[in-house]
């Protein structure tokens, strides 16, 4: 027999310990999906974030929908992004660095593990697509934790599944016995491309294989050999993908009418040279290409559209703008993910074409970096869209997992001292017209929250 479930209608609500009186444990937030257990009075039992979390909540709060959901990982230095859509499927958009290298001992594995099995009390993680948005380890090093479950035992869910592995081509190859490249490149006019990109699933395979040639390299063929080994909820190996503009789409997610996102893929944009798709090399600084070839993703769910950006950088933004010149208004979103953890390596134009009424920043602590920089935050202000109502500014709305970080504080004999971390995790769901934000509160054990409306 099914379970009967509803959805949290309101911003968010208590879960009462008892069907009557003050007393409870969390609050839930607008679209929670709740399993109804009972009712007495005006107030419904429900089991909600977690296998054995039980409460009640106030009916009036219930009668709401499934949402789009996404959230902002606090990873430290790095993304990631965990998505899920109305009709309950998820994407991973880069995973940070791998657990051993993170100060926390956590990357983004852990939080997807814990929303699978504590949340959704499933014991496997379900993909339908994971993406790495480039070759940098901040970026795909998490999702390595993910895939290699079986080998770490650091996660509560017997297996991951995963339907597709979406990259954006450029990827470390062996130079020498030692070395690593982006591989070859050519030089047509004034611009240079790189000419020998990473491949589908067959390719990859066969870039693994002892004395292949060329071979992939270092932490990027381990990850990439841990996609190869993968396996999807039919047992069918993962399938793996370069992405470019020319693909207009990520696969499944095109246009339709089931209430389910379109994600357009804006970058990078090919170009034939000599007969072979190539990607712009930008730089001779191996990480302004890295960065430079990120994926560049448009969400659009209803009015709402959201832009993923992983590490771009001024060159890409700029090249990006001109390859654009007649159709700008495709980078325009009401959120937008911040290019490269609030890099000053940035084309203010570039923003102001994406004009976010909510711009999320993934920094972290390290010190080599001091991301966000203090003029991009004041950039993504005065470019973002500006909307006020009773004298009150409504947008633009700027959050960091940084910033949303705190930590837990223990009293011993006297002695306050740091006990552990909370992860800065930012929050965002939306119907498609209105969009919430949220991000912990620790002194209600709440949610601080705000809300706008899509603009287009």
């Amino acid at each position: 027999m099914a379970k009967a479930t509803d959805h949290v209608s309101v911003d968010t609500t208590p879960l009462y310990d008892e069907p009557t009186g003050r007393k409870h444990s969390i609050y839930l937030l607008w679209g929670d999906q709740v399993e109804v257990l009972g009712k007495s009075g005006d107030r419904v039992q429900v089991r909600a974030r977690g296998r054995e979390t039980k409460g009640w909540v106030d009916q009036a709060a219930l009668g709401g929908e499934p949402l789009l959901e996404l959230y902002f990982i606090d990873v430290e230095q790095g993304d990631g992004i965990l998505v899920k859509t109305p009709n309950g499927r998820h994407l991973m958009i880069d995973g940070g660095l791998r657990r051993v290298k993170q100060n926390t001992g956590k990357s983004a594995a852990d939080f997807v593990d814990w929303k699978f099995f504590k949340d959704y009390a499933e014991d496997r993680i379900v993909l339908d697509a994971m993406i790495a948005s480039h070759c940098d380890a901040d970026h795909y090093g998490g999702l390595t934790d993910l895939l290699e479950v079986d080998k770490t035992h650091e996660l509560d869910c017997d297996e991951v599944r995963v339907k597709a592995l979406y990259h954006a081509g450029v990827g470390w190859w062996k130079k020498g016995a030692k070395g690593r490249t982006l591989g070859p490149y050519e030089k047509v006019g004034k611009e240079s491309f790189f000419t020998q990109l990473v491949g589908d699933r067959d390719e990859v395979a066969a870039a693994l294989e002892p004395g292949a040639d060329p071979a992939l390299y270092g932490d990027w063929s381990e990850f990439l050999g841990a996609a190869v080994a993968s396996r999807w909820t039919n047992n069918r190996p993962t399938a793996i993908r370069r992405l470019s503009s020319e693909d207009k789409y990520l696969p499944g997610f095109e246009p339709s009418k089931d209430g389910e996102p379109e994600i357009k893929v804006l970058a990078p944009v090919p170009f034939d040279v000599k007969g072979k798709q190539a990607v712009r090399r930008y730089d001779s600084a191996d990480s302004k290409n890295t960065n430079g070839n990120s994926l560049l993703l448009a969400l659009k769910y209803g009015a709402c559209r959201v832009l993923l950006t992983g590490d771009l950088n001024r060159l890409s933004q700029e090249a990006l703008l001109a390859d654009y010149a007649g159709s700008r208004d495709e980078f325009l979103c009401d959120v937008g993910k911040a290019c490269h953890h609030g890099s000053q390596d940035v084309s203010f134009a570039f923003l102001k074409a994406m004009s976010p009424a909510v711009t999320v920043f993934s920094s972290g602590d390290n010190e080599g970096y001091d991301h966000p920089r203090p003029a991009i935050i004041a950039a993504a202000a005065i470019s973002g869209y500006q909307e006020t109502a009773d004298d009150e500014l409504v947008s633009p709305l700027i959050f960091s997992t940084e910033l949303s970080r705190s930590v837990k504080i223990e009293q011993t004999g006297g002695v306050r001292k740091v006990a552990g971390l909370v992860y800065g995790l930012v929050n965002v769901r939306t119907d498609g017209r209105r969009i919430l934000c949220a991000t912990r509160d620790e002194q209600t054990l709440g949610w601080r929250i705000d809300v706008t409306q899509s603009r287009f």
